[in-house]
Formats: C-alpha cells, structure tokens, sequence
C-alpha cells in the first residue's frame, strides 16, 4: 500500500460502498480521490420459500458484516492501520422487491425479492389504471397483490421500502431512498423527482385499497437525488456494520440507489442518451431518455436515474444462473477424473463458443431458473431441447447457452426499439461473465445487434459505483454526469465489439426457433415438479 492510501487510512479521507447482490455482497473502499484502497466480499444465496423467492433479514447482517470484515482486515494486512473512521458511506442492493414493516418496524413477511413472478393480476390491473408498465418486480405491484390476496398482514403495514433502502434506514435511522431505486417502487414524476401525484391518487382510491385504509404515500420513503446528504452514519448502525466497535459514527450516507444505479455510474451512463447492460443473475438494459416515452410496452420499464432523468430499463429475470449451473457440473466432471478442477474454467470453455456451427449444431436452451416476464414463462424449468440428429459438441452446448442466457434480454430489446428511437452510440457492459475476454462481450454483440464496449472495471460496478455516489455526497454533488466524466472516466481503457454480420445473422435465427418454442418452456412449469 503507497504512503498515501496509508495516509488516507490514518486520516480516515475513505469512502465506503456496499452492494447486496444476488449471489454476493461486496464492499469497497476508496481514497477521496477515489483509488482504491480494499475490498471484501460474502456470498449468499435466495431460497424459494412459500411459494416467494427470498433473503433472511439475518442474512443480510451477516453477509454485510462478513464483507466489511474481510475488508476491513485487508485494509489492516496492507497498512498496519485500524480502519476507524469513513468519510462517506453508500448503501446499494438488488431493486424491486417487497419489504413491509408494521407500526413498531417489525417486519411482517418475509422479504419478497425482484426474482418474485406471484404479482401478475396487481401488475395488469395497476398497468392499465396508471396507461404506465407497472412491472411484477415493483414494490407497487407487490403491496397490491398482497391487498388483492387478502393477506392478512396488509393493515398493519406503516413503511415499505427495498433492500438497499432497509440498509440504509438501519444504519441512519433515515426513511429514504435514491430516487433511481425509488423509480422501482412507484412511478416517479421526471418534472418533480417526487412519485407521481396523480397515480398516487388514483392507486389510494382503488376500492381494495380503500377498504384497507391505505395512503400510498404515507408509507413510501423519501425519495432524494444523488448527491443529497441521506444522513449519518449513527452509534447504532456503526456498531451493527462493524460489531468489533472499532468503527467511529459520523460518516455522511449517500442516498441509496439499486443496482441499476450504480451500474450506471460504474459505466459512465447516465448523460441523456449514454446507455448499459448489466449482466449476471438478472440481465438489464438501462438507456436514458431526453423524455418520457409516450406510450407503453409490459417489456419496457421507465425508471429513472439517480439524478431523475427518465431510463428505458429491459429486464430479464434470467440470464447466468443455468449456465453457471452447467459450468459447474462441467467442474465436477473434470475433478472426478483428474483430481482437480481449473481455476479457468469459464475462460477455457468459453473458448471453444467461436468454434460452433451457425446454427449451434440445432440445439436449443430456455435458461428460465425463474419466471421470466419478458417472454410471459410463469414458473422457472431450465430446459435442454435437442433433436435425434442434433449435433452435440462441447462448441454448440456452450455457445447454445450464452445464447439462451442474452436471449429474453434479445426478445426485450427488440421492443424497446419498436417504442423508442434508440441513439446510443453503443452499450457500455459490466458482469462477471466479461472477466473472460470478448467471448461473451462478441455474442451480446450479435444478440443486440449493437456495439458493446466493456471497461477494465467490468467484474466490478456495483460497489464501485455506489462508493463514487458516496463520495459525490461528500464532495457536495453538482452535475453528476460532468462529475463522473472529469473525476472519474477521464482516463479510461475499454475494448468495443462490433456485430460480426455472420454472427448476427446465426444468432436471429437462433432466436427464431427459441420463440417459435416459447409455448414449450410455459408448459414446462405445470408440467414438471
């Protein structure tokens, strides 16, 4: 460690950001000038549970206090110094979702997560009463499926809000949110950054609602722009972050935002037609919009960025799980016959994709783990589809499934061109599947039919950009566009891929056969157990 990260340590000058993702909870530290300076990481898994996709609220502390641990030890190992004080701190998580606490803020079901399908009458109804896509994932759609359920727990329901926004309260005390990841709770009003007042009135006046006593509002948190102070980190919430008692209160919070957020800042994009793609669990699209669009898709959400400028958001419910799933497997195989499994596991088979026949050898994959929206498939059932004459090589199975990975993120992104005009110049990618060079980053490529650029911090993003956020707090905010471009992005190494002509045309007409057999992948959930 350089005698001025060591310096920045003793000084406290460090900015802090924690993300919750959906396989990883990952912390990361930065100097004021935003080097960084250590990072720590828990893994962590969903559980269907009761018919709901969920975290455990205990899960969630652990794996917060795991990675701040592990953070916080090598920040120790590498400079001789105790980690005492922060200056800034950001709290991100997974968007959407249903988090209700009653009266005493107890919570009063477990935590309902965006991977969650239950929400499709609530989502239809609130879509058409608002003319605005009110997608499953949104906490709306969640709290108005609970009301429809009769669910017994809906009157006792004082506060709602998401995971990042949960961590936050319990480290500040602050009912807030960033207005990025308030935008997947209720719609927001681009002209005010505050949820939309008529929608407001016209949910609150629905007649279940109203037999309920309910006033949306009132149980919604605050919503904030980037750069606005969030609050302070309290005696509380430093003692649960770091139980040993070595970390000092003080620190201002950054409003926290979801993982599209900090996707957008870890990417450079969110200036008016900047776009990006984040790619793991879950795959997202986020293109921001000079304005909100004038009719609506079920494909497209409008949400916004942490700044408020509208964003058309694709979201795929299901993109690396099956194939991480396969690579597993492939892993387990290798070590029974050789004792040992290679730590590159993903880069030596990824390389043999290029390799594929064009039409993949007429294998066919639907890597639903989940329900998926974009392509109506209700219930997760991964499936193999193979012919007796198919060609079954290590080349097709693995560049079927990439294929399969992009393709309901493929199927959104088609529509979002038939609602908008689309002028990015190209989409700026960040995922783990992009640690293995330009394998994954080509067939993006050709599924979107659009250039993708991805950055060195690819693997990254979340963390990163919700430290930035942080550390745009503590500095005062401004122009946060401007801010990421002169302090953050200024010297940036990226490697853009352009649509190989064949490689698109291989994988539209992959894409014809995976729609023409989207029945069989609906059926799969009522068919099998």
């Amino acid at each position: 460690m350089d005698t001025e990260i060591k310096a920045a340590v003793e000084a406290g000058q460090l900015t802090l950001g924690i993300e919750l993702g959906s396989t990883q909870i990952k912390a990361e530290l930065l100097t004021r000038q935003l080097q960084p300076v250590a990072a720590g990481t828990s893994g962590w898994a969903n559980e269907f549970k009761a018919g709901h996709w969920t975290y455990s609220l205990d899960q969630v502390w652990a794996g917060i206090q795991a990675a701040y641990a592990a953070l916080k030890a090598a920040v120790e190992q590498q400079s001789g110094c105790q980690l005492t004080h922060l200056d800034a701190i950001g709290i991100s998580a997974m968007m959407h979702g249903y988090l209700a606490f009653d009266a005493a803020d107890q919570l009063l079901t477990p935590f309902r997560t965006w991977r969650d399908n239950t929400t499709g009458e609530a989502a239809r109804q609130l879509s058409q009463l608002f003319n605005f896509n009110i997608p499953q994932r949104w906490s709306v759609a969640h709290l108005y499926q609970a009301i429809l359920n009769d669910e017994a727990h809906v009157d006792r329901v004082a506060f709602m809000t998401t995971l990042a926004g949960y961590v936050h309260w319990q480290l500040s005390g602050q009912k807030v949110i960033g207005v990025g990841d308030a935008s997947g709770m209720f719609p927001i009003d681009p002209g005010t950054n505050e949820y939309d007042a008529m929608k407001l009135v016209a949910f609150d006046t629905l007649p279940a609602v109203q037999a309920h006593h309910l006033q949306l509002r009132q149980i919604l948190p605050q919503p904030l722009l980037a750069g606005t102070p969030a609050g302070h980190l309290s005696k509380a919430g430093a003692a649960r972050l770091d139980p040993s008692g070595t970390l000092a209160p003080g620190a201002v919070m950054a409003p926290p935002e979801g993982d599209a957020g900090t996707g957008m800042v870890a990417t450079n994009s969110v200036a008016v037609n900047s776009g990006n793609i984040s790619v793991g669990t879950s795959a997202f699209t986020m293109t921001v919009l000079p304005e909100l669009p004038d009719s609506w898709d079920p494909a497209i959400d409008i949400v916004a960025t942490p700044t408020g400028q509208p964003v058309a958001m694709v979201h795929a419910n299901n993109c690396s799980s099956d194939l991480n799933a396969w690579i597993g497997l492939m892993g387990e195989a290798i070590a029974a016959v050789t004792g040992e499994t290679p730590g590159d596991l993903y880069q030596r088979l990824f390389a043999a994709v290029p390799k594929a026949d064009a039409d993949l050898g007429g294998l066919l994959a639907f890597a639903n783990v989940s329900g998926e929206n974009i392509t109506q498939v209700d219930q997760g059932r991964p499936l193999q589809v193979r012919t007796s004459s198919t060609q079954m090589t290590l080349a097709n199975f693995m560049a079927t499934q990439l294929d399969a990975a992009f393709a309901p993120l493929a199927v959104g992104m088609e529509k979002l061109h038939e609602l908008v005009t689309l002028k990015a110049s190209t989409m700026v990618a960040q995922g783990g599947l992009f640690k293995t060079p330009k394998i994954a980053q080509q067939v993006l490529a050709n599924a979107l039919g659009l250039p993708i650029t991805v950055m060195t911090n690819a693997s990254v993003g979340g963390p990163f950009g919700m430290a930035v956020l942080a550390q745009f707090t503590a500095a005062g905010g401004g122009d946060l566009a401007e801010y990421l471009q002169s302090e953050v992005f200024q010297e940036t190494t990226a490697t853009t891929l352009i649509p190989e002509p064949s490689g698109r045309a291989a994988y539209q007409h992959f894409l014809a056969r995976y729609q023409k057999a989207l029945p069989l992948a609906r059926q799969a959930g009522s068919l099998v157990d």
